[in-house]
C-alpha cells in the first residue's frame, strides 16, 4: 500500500517539464480481456482462411487425394491445440518459447522462435496475396461478362492489395488487440453466412448432378514426382516405405494448419474464468475449420471439372462458385459474394500473424533477449508498437518479394509451423516427467505403470508432426534452405541481443512490464473510468498480493470494477506532497509491483485500473482515494505487525479526522489463507445476531400490547432504547452506562458471531 519515495528513479514516460503529482495513472493495453468468441475468431481468421488456397496448394504436389489428406490435418490441428491449451494451463504468458524454454532450455527455446517468426512473416503475405488474387479474378470476371477489354494482372493487383491489407491490419493493431479481435469476430460472422450458402448450393450441385469422392489416400493414389519429392526423387525410400509417402502427403497439406499457435498468444486476453474458455475457443476453432476447409477440398475435387481444375489452384472457391448449378448470373453474384467474404477473411489472417508475432517476440523482450525498447508503449494507444512496425517491415519486404505469387510463398511456408509445432510438442512432453504437476488440462491417452505416468497422447502427436517435419526438410528445398537462412539469422541476432543485454543488466533478468503513466491532481471516476460502487484494493509489496486475488475472483466483470492503488507515505518533515516529480511517484518499485498486479489479473482473466497517489498518511491517502472514486469497498491485506482488529481501528480513526464528506464504505482485510473479516466505516446498518433479532421481536410484542393502539415498529423499538442511553449519558450516568456495557461484552465474549 505505501512505499518510500526514494528509491532509484525510472521514468517510464519522458515528461519536457518536472511538474508537480498528486497522482498517476498507469495503463496498458494488456489489461483489456476478451471472450473466447473473439479469440476464437482471431485464430479463424488464420485457420479457416487455408480453405481459399490450402486444397488448391496440396493438390499441385500430390494429385486429386489432397482433401483427404486436408481433412487428415484439419484432426491433426485439433491434437496440436490440445498442446497448446495444457501449455497454457502451466503459462498464461505461454507460446512455444516460454515452453521450450522451461522444458529444453534458452538455446531451443530461441530456435523455436526463430522458426516461428519465419511462419508469421509469410503467413500475413501468403494470406494477403491469395485474397488479392481472388479480387484480380473476380474482377476480371466481371469485365468478361461487361464486354470490357480490361485485363488485371493477377500478380500485381495482389501485391497491391496484400501491401495495403497489412498496413490497415498494422494500424489496427497499433491501437490494441480489442480493436482487432472485434473487426475478426465481425469477420467470421459474415464468413459464416457464406459457408453456409456454399455448403448447401455445393451439396444441392451434388444431389442434381451426382459426384464420387476423391481417390482413396493410399500410395498408388499419391503423386510422387521431382515437384512433391525434392531431394527425394530418384531414391528408393518412398516406394519401399509406403508410410512415407504419407507423410509426404501430409507435409504438403500442413498449409491449412496455419494459425494454431496464435492461440497461445491470445491466451493472455482471454476473461475469466480463462481456460474454460480457452477449451471453448480451442474446440469451436476445430470445428468450424474441419467444415470449411475440409469439405471445400472435397467439393473442389467433386465439382470442378478435372481439366478446368488447374486453373483455380489459386483461386479455389471462388472456381467452386463458378462451377455450382444455376443460372451464369446467379453464379457470378455468389462469387461476388465469395470473393468479398474471402477477401475479409484472407485479410483478417494478415491481422492474426501480427497479433501473434506481437505476442511471441514480447515474451521474448520480457525474458530479456530484446531490448525494453521494443516494448516501450505506444504513447496514446498502450500498445508495443515498435514490434508491430518491426514485423510489418518484413512482411511488406516479402510481399514484395513473392511479386503476388501464392505457390512461391507456399514452397517457403512450411518450414516455420512444423517446427514450432515439433518443440512444442516435444517440451510439453518433457515438462510431463520434470514438471509433473502444476497444470489444470492434460492431453488425454494417460496411462500409469510402475507409478510412473506415460502420456501416450501426447507422444503420438509429436511423434506425428515430428516425421512428417523431418520428411518436408528433404521434400520441401526452398522451404528448408530459406526457412534455415531466416531462423539463423535471426536466431544469431537473439543470441547477440540477449549477451548485450546481459552484460547491461547483470545475469539475472527481472520481467517488467512497461505502462504509459498519466499526471492527475486527484483520483476520480472519469480519469480511471470506473463506476460508483467499485472496489478499491491498495497494494504495497508485491509477496503479499492475496487480497488482489480475492478480489478478483469476488468481482463480477462488468458489475465490480477493480482499482489497484499504491500509496507513497512522505515524510512530514518535508513540504509535503506537491513537492514530488512524477519520476519520484513511479520507480522501479512501483513498475515491478504493477507487473506482478498485470500477472495476476491476466491469470483471474479480469481487468483492474492502476493508480499511485502520494499521501502524508497511509490511511488518509487510500481514503482520499476511496471517497474520489466512491469506492463501495476497501480490500486490503491483514498486516504481520498489528491485529485485524487494530488495522481496522486505524483505519476507523483516519475516518473520524476526514472532513465531509467522508466515503461510506465496507473494509475488508483478508489474511494469507482467504478468509476476511468486514468493517464498515461510517454510519451503517448493524449486523445483528439471530438471538439479537428475536429479543427485538419478543419487545415489540410485549409493548404493542399495551401502547393503548399506538402504531409501533420494530425500529421504534431500537430507537427508543438508542435515545435512552443517550439520555442517560447526557444525564451523568456515563460510568454506570460504561460499566454495563463493558459487562455485556464479557459475557458474551465467547459467544460472539465468527466474521463472514
Amino acid at each position: 500500500m505505501a512505499s518510500d519515495p526514494k528509491s532509484p528513479s525510472f521514468t517510464q514516460t519522458k515528461f519536457t517539464a518536472r511538474p508537480v503529482a498528486k497522482v498517476l495513472v498507469a495503463t496498458t493495453a494488456m489489461l483489456t480481456f476478451i471472450s473466447f468468441w473473439r479469440a476464437a475468431a482471431i485464430v479463424l481468421n488464420d485457420l479457416a482462411s487455408s480453405a481459399y488456397y490450402a486444397g488448391g496448394e496440396a493438390e499441385q504436389f500430390i494429385g486429386k487425394t489432397a482433401p483427404w489428406f486436408i481433412l487428415a490435418t484439419m484432426l491433426l490441428s485439433y491434437a496440436v491445440s490440445q498442446l497448446y491449451v495444457e501449455s497454457c494451463s502451466m503459462f498464461v504468458r505461454g507460446g512455444v518459447y516460454r515452453v521450450v524454454k522451461e522444458a529444453m532450455g534458452g538455446t531451443l527455446a530461441k530456435f523455436s522462435v526463430s522458426a516461428l517468426m519465419f511462419d508469421y512473416v509469410l503467413t500475413g503475405p501468403i494470406s494477403g496475396v491469395s485474397a488479392g488474387r481472388y479480387l484480380a479474378g473476380l474482377l476480371n470476371e466481371v469485365f468478361a461478362f461487361a464486354h470490357l477489354k480490361v485485363v488485371l494482372n493477377a500478380n500485381a493487383a495482389a501485391t497491391i492489395f496484400a501491401m495495403a491489407a497489412t498496413l490497415y491490419f498494422w494500424w489496427q493493431n497499433t491501437k490494441g488487440i480489442h480493436e482487432s479481435s472485434e473487426k475478426a469476430l465481425w469477420i467470421m460472422q459474415l464468413t459464416t453466412v457464406m459457408v453456409i450458402a456454399l455448403v448447401s448450393w455445393c451439396c444441392y450441385t451434388l444431389w442434381m448432378r451426382g459426384g464420387h469422392l476423391p481417390p482413396a489416400p493410399v500410395p498408388r493414389n499419391i503423386i510422387l514426382d521431382q515437384h512433391s519429392l525434392g531431394w527425394l526423387y530418384g531414391s528408393n525410400l518412398p516406394g519401399l516405405i509406403t508410410v512415407i509417402a504419407v507423410f509426404v502427403a501430409l507435409g504438403h497439406s500442413v498449409l491449412a494448419m496455419s494459425g494454431a499457435e496464435s492461440l497461445a498468444q491470445v491466451y493472455r486476453e482471454i476473461e475469466y474464468p480463462k481456460l474454460p474458455n480457452l477449451k471453448k475457443a480451442a474446440l469451436v476453432i476445430f470445428l468450424y475449420s474441419l467444415i470449411f476447409t475440409s469439405l471445400v477440398s472435397f467439393f473442389a475435387v467433386m465439382i470442378i471439372p478435372d481439366k478446368t481444375r488447374p486453373e483455380y489452384f489459386q483461386n479455389l472457391i471462388g472456381g467452386l462458385a463458378m462451377n455450382l448449378s444455376g443460372p451464369y448470373v446467379a453464379r457470378l453474384v455468389f462469387q461476388v459474394f465469395v470473393v468479398a467474404v474471402g477477401t475479409l477473411i484472407l485479410s483478417g489472417a494478415v491481422n492474426t500473424a501480427i497479433i501473434g508475432s506481437n505476442g511471441v517476440l514480447n515474451r521474448v523482450s520480457e525474458d530479456g533477449v530484446l531490448s525494453d525498447w521494443f516494448r516501450r508503449p505506444h504513447p496514446r494507444f498502450g500498445t508495443s508498437y515498435r514490434i508491430i512496425n518491426f514485423v510489418v517491415m518484413f512482411q511488406l519486404l516479402m510481399i514484395l518479394i513473392s511479386r503476388g505469387d501464392v505457390t512461391f510463398l507456399a514452397n517457403l511456408y512450411a518450414f516455420g509451423v512444423i517446427w514450432s509445432f515439433v518443440l512444442n510438442g516435444i517440451a510439453v512432453l518433457v515438462l510431463r516427467y520434470t514438471h509433473p504437476g502444476g497444470r489444470e488440462f492434460r492431453v488425454p491417452l494417460n496411462f500409469t505403470i510402475a507409478g510412473k505416468e506415460i502420456p501416450v497422447g501426447v507422444g503420438l502427436i509429436t511423434l506425428t508432426l515430428l516425421t512428417t517435419a523431418v520428411v518436408n526438410l528433404f521434400t520441401k528445398p526452398a522451404a528448408t534452405v530459406s526457412g534455415i537462412i531466416f531462423s539463423g539469422a535471426l536466431f544469431i541476432l537473439f543470441t547477440l541481443s540477449e549477451l548485450r543485454i546481459r552484460r547491461q543488466r547483470g545475469e539475472k533478468c527481472v520481467e517488467l512490464d512497461q505502462f504509459n503513466l498519466a499526471q492527475e491532481a486527484e483520483l476520480t471516476q472519469d480519469n480511471l473510468d470506473v463506476r460508483p460502487g467499485n472496489i478499491l484494493v491498495p497494494i504495497s509489496t508485491n509477496y503479499a498480493l492475496y487480497a488482489l486475488e480475492a478480489a478478483l475472483r469476488r468481482a463480477k466483470r462488468r458489475e465490480a470494477e477493480v482499482v489497484v492503488l499504491h500509496v507513497q507515505v512522505l515524510q512530514r518533515a518535508g513540504s509535503g506532497e506537491s513537492d514530488l516529480t512524477p519520476d519520484q511517484l513511479f520507480s522501479t518499485i512501483e513498475q515491478s509491483l504493477f507487473s506482478k498486479v498485470l500477472s495476476i489479473a491476466e491469470t483471474e482473466g479480469k481487468p483492474v485500473r492502476l493508480a499511485v497517489a502520494a499521501a502524508n498518511d497511509l490511511w488518509e491517502g487510500i481514503l482520499r482515494m476511496a471517497a474520489g472514486l466512491q469506492s463501495g469497498s476497501v480490500v486490503i491485506g491483514s498486516s504481520s505487525k498489528m491485529s485485524v482488529s487494530e488495522q481496522a481501528r486505524q483505519i476507523g480513526l483516519a475516518w473520524e479526522r476526514m472532513s465531509e464528506p467522508r466515503p461510506r464504505v465496507s473494509l475488508e482485510i483478508f489474511n494469507s489463507s482467504g478468509q476476511a473479516q468486514i468493517f464498515y466505516l461510517g454510519p451503517h446498518a448493524p449486523r445483528l445476531t439471530p438471538k439479537e433479532i428475536d429479543l427485538l421481536h419478543e419487545l415489540w410484542v410485549n409493548i404493542s400490547e399495551d401502547v393503548g393502539g399506538e402504531e409501533i415498529h420494530h425500529h421504534d423499538i431500537v430507537h427508543f432504547a438508542l435515545t435512552e442511553v443517550e439520555r442517560q449519558i447526557a444525564d451523568g450516568q456515563r460510568d454506570e452506562v460504561l460499566l454495563r456495557i463493558r459487562d455485556h461484552l464479557r459475557g458474551i465474549k465467547d459467544r460472539r458471531l465468527p466474521p463472514p
